[in-house]
């Protein structure tokens, strides 16, 4: 069996944050959150990570953390490209939005050919989060069915006082194993609850306390590649009629019909920790004093690489 391999997720935007939030560093030793999942990483076991980026953000991110990386772990680049677009297709003008998250991991096909790990760069998702995976693909091989997994979170660990998240909202069987997940893109604290709207706050559904949400934090076999290459093409037909500028292809819509079809299992391994993240600027003083906090608590030391 190929050891797994980490993925990680930093082609997006940054359009609520208001800059390339990924290389923003979040302690007085310029380590970025990228490092700490990388640090996490490294102590469960992978030995090689793959950054997902944009082609113009290339020198400013090896600049920021690959080539420091690079010499702890195996570093490789793959690019999402706008123009990466099954035949028949092209960008639809004024088009400068990303395809999205399943666009992003189908983008590493020719580079992964094992099961890997995938992660958002902005997200800190704490280090028993990268054992649970790491040791589940290690010991789980895809047989009739492609056998994945995603790491769970407990919704109110995951929101922000600052705007709405995105969040997958799933339901499991009472053995653990994923039955359904659904994008909401527009969650917010209400108060005492916490809701979401599709209507641009015209209406709000509450989701229950304790709901076990998707960070993006999945394990897959090679299989998942082939998948998403072979439906973007279905996606882009109904999606650009509707919605050219800005209609994304997740990675959970694929999770969902592979479930759906009976082709796919999802095994969600749930942690209690909680995630810290900068979708806005408003939120980096909170990941600034959380990072404070876990080094106190001895789980990092204060220069990552320089302990290792």
């Amino acid at each position: 069996m190929k050891k797994p391999v980490l993925v990680v997720m930093a082609a997006g935007m940054g359009s609520r944050y208001g800059g390339l939030k990924q290389i923003d560093p979040v302690d007085e030793y310029g380590h970025i959150i990228m490092d700490f999942s990388v640090y996490d990483a490294v102590r469960a076991g992978f030995e090689k990570v793959v950054f997902v980026i944009k082609r113009e953000n290339e020198a400013d991110f090896r600049a920021a953390i690959g080539d420091r990386l690079a010499k702890q772990i195996e570093v490789a680049y793959v690019f999402q490209e706008l123009t990466n677009l099954p035949e028949g297709f092209s960008v639809p003008e004024g088009r400068v939005k990303p395809w999205g998250t399943g666009h992003a991991i189908a983008s590493c096909a020719g580079v992964i050919d094992g099961p890997f790990v995938v992660v958002n760069a902005d997200d800190y998702y704490g280090s028993r989060a990268f054992q649970m995976a790491y040791e589940y693909l290690t010991e789980h091989e895809d047989d009739d069915k492609y056998r994945y997994m995603m790491v769970g979170y407990q919704l109110e660990n995951t929101l922000t006082d600052n705007g709405h998240v995105a969040r997958g909202i799933c339901e499991t069987d009472k053995d653990g194993y994923l039955v359904d997940i659904t994008e909401r893109t527009h969650i917010e604290k209400r108060g005492e609850e916490t809701a979401y709207t599709e209507d641009d706050g015209k209406t709000w559904v509450t989701i229950p306390a304790g709901s076990t949400v998707s960070m993006n934090m999945w394990g897959f076999s090679a299989s998942i590649l082939k998948e998403l290459n072979e439906r973007f093409a279905a996606f882009l037909a109904k999606n650009l009629e509707t919605n050219p500028l800005k209609c994304e292809y997740f990675l959970p819509f694929v999770v969902d019909e592979l479930l759906r079809e009976g082709k796919a299992t999802v095994q969600v391994r749930k942690s209690m920790d909680k995630w810290y993240g900068v979708t806005y600027k408003e939120d980096k003083p909170n990941v600034v004093a959380a990072i404070r906090k876990v080094k106190a608590q001895g789980l990092y030391p204060e220069r990552l690489w320089e302990e290792a």
